[in-house]
């Protein structure tokens, strides 16, 4: 129990200092690297894989409290996913597809196309040459769409399947792939204002005071709910923990499915491998929909949710990064940086190729919302739309928002992403590889297909 309250401790420690230090040093500021990653550094150089290498010791975190550190991930993660749609308004699939349909057609093919790079590189290149694991096919999408959230849930379904490297690769996979969005997404802004793609980032009079307007509209609106609202934290820790119990509940009832009607029938186990935290998004998915039909739905602050989520989400990456082992990096360096270079190349495709086929008009800033989210997080996508197109005058920002809901259970940290590493287990790195090619191109056509549509009209 002391040790568990001594993780604790340091962890908020490790925060205040990494905020400390964002604040002290403008470069960090200008690579918009989050204050948590930087207190997960900062406890990742202070441990044995930092300060304990030249001290020979274990530097300045016990076993136990790297032990506890090692556990939060994949208890703390299902919370962020509980939280993703609750509320939000959830719109039938028809209006998501008239609003957002090219920018779900583009985050899809570069999500797919993660796998295909992924797997194809494994099959060709690492398990031959290096003889590493078919699994490390599936890194790139999950270090780089699904992020630190999702590199650190999946940590146990890595090493339940024998890959215990893959969940440390994941993290650093992510942290390269924050660092590269904001610099090349920051580079390509600046070409695209070079080549006259965009106007240069400003904003007018006019502008200004449009945003103010809107601004004080959605502070208002807020402060509406909050007013409504009874025993508000506790409330929304109730609809946390209710999300996350359908979501245990929902992969129980698949976990018996499979081993009572499938298994027998010779269907591999693929769902005792599965972590709970994409089935609890699903969970929070049900109860907002109930709170739409039930009236409850109107008592959420969405701002509150984002507060529980972007907490548990922090304690997260600072207790992964801390407990990161750079030795399972450094025994697999020429995978690992075959894979980031991989992911990298794919992701500026996606940008500077696909977005131009795939978007009727304004394809810089839609092309950047999924290629800031393709290397690291949602937030760098909306980072870049707001640096490409501060006033919003493409809508890319509301097209953004939208797709979401019909990518985030999917993939980027959603069920196949959880799934993907039991399918290759199971059935071997080509057939998953000629599904994922396989969805990859029919969005990539339904995209184009989509724009000629649209200009057409």
């Amino acid at each position: 129990m002391d040790n568990a309250f001594a993780a604790f401790i340091i962890i908020g420690i490790l925060i205040l200092a990494g905020k400390f230090i964002r604040r002290r040093l403008a470069f960090l500021r200008r690579l918009f690297l989050p204050s948590s990653i930087i207190a997960g550094l900062l406890a990742l150089l202070l441990g044995p894989q930092g300060i304990g290498r030249i001290s020979g010791i274990n530097g300045m975190w016990t076993e136990a409290i790297l032990e506890v550190w090692s556990k939060l991930p994949g208890i703390l993660i299902s919370v962020v996913f509980a939280a993703l749609f609750l509320g939000k308004s959830l719109p039938g699939i028809k209006k998501i597809w008239s609003k957002a349909g090219p920018m779900v057609a583009h985050g899809q093919t570069m999500a797919w196309g993660q796998y295909v790079v992924g797997i194809s590189l494994a099959m060709f290149v690492l398990v031959p040459v290096w003889d590493s694991s078919p699994l490390a096919g599936a890194l790139i999408e999950i270090g780089f769409e699904g992020g630190h959230g999702t590199a650190a849930g999946l940590g146990n379904t890595f090493r339940e399947l024998g890959f215990s490297d893959g969940a440390d690769m994941a993290l650093g996979l992510a942290t390269i792939g924050v660092i590269m969005g904001v610099l090349l997404g920051t580079m390509a802004i600046n070409w695209a204002v070079w080549k006259q793609y965009i106007a240069p980032p400003g904003r007018s009079p006019q502008d200004e005071e449009a945003m103010a307007e809107h601004e004080t509209r959605e502070k208002n609106e807020a402060d509406d709910l909050r007013d409504k609202a009874i025993e508000p934290l506790s409330f929304h820790w109730g609809l946390v923990g209710s999300s996350i119990g359908l979501g245990w509940l929902l992969l129980k009832g698949l976990i018996w499915i499979e081993n009572a009607l499938l298994t027998p029938l010779g269907w591999p186990e693929l769902f005792r491998h599965v972590p709970l935290f994409p089935l609890a998004m699903i969970g929070g998915v049900a109860v907002q929909s109930l709170g739409d039909r039930l009236g409850y739905a109107k008592l959420i602050d969405r701002q509150l949710m984002n507060r529980i989520s972007g907490s548990s989400l922090d304690i997260l990456i600072v207790a992964a990064m801390g407990a990161l082992s750079l030795d399972a990096i450094g025994a697999n360096t020429g995978p690992f940086l075959l894979l980031a270079t991989g992911g990298i190349l794919w992701n500026i495709f996606g940008f500077a190729i696909l977005a131009r086929l795939m978007f009727p008009r304004d394809w810089v800033p839609n092309g950047l919302a999924n290629f800031g989210q393709g290397m690291g997080m949602t937030v760098i996508g909306l980072l870049l739309i707001r640096m490409s197109d501060p006033q919003n005058r493409s809508g890319a920002m509301e097209a953004f928002g939208y797709k979401q809901l019909l990518f985030e259970p999917i993939v980027g940290g959603g069920l196949f992403t959880a799934i993907s590493l039991p399918l290759i287990y199971q059935f071997g790195p080509g057939p998953v590889l000629a599904g994922v090619t396989a969805l990859m191109t029919a969005w990539l056509i339904g995209g184009l297909w989509l724009v000629r549509r649209r200009k057409s009209s």
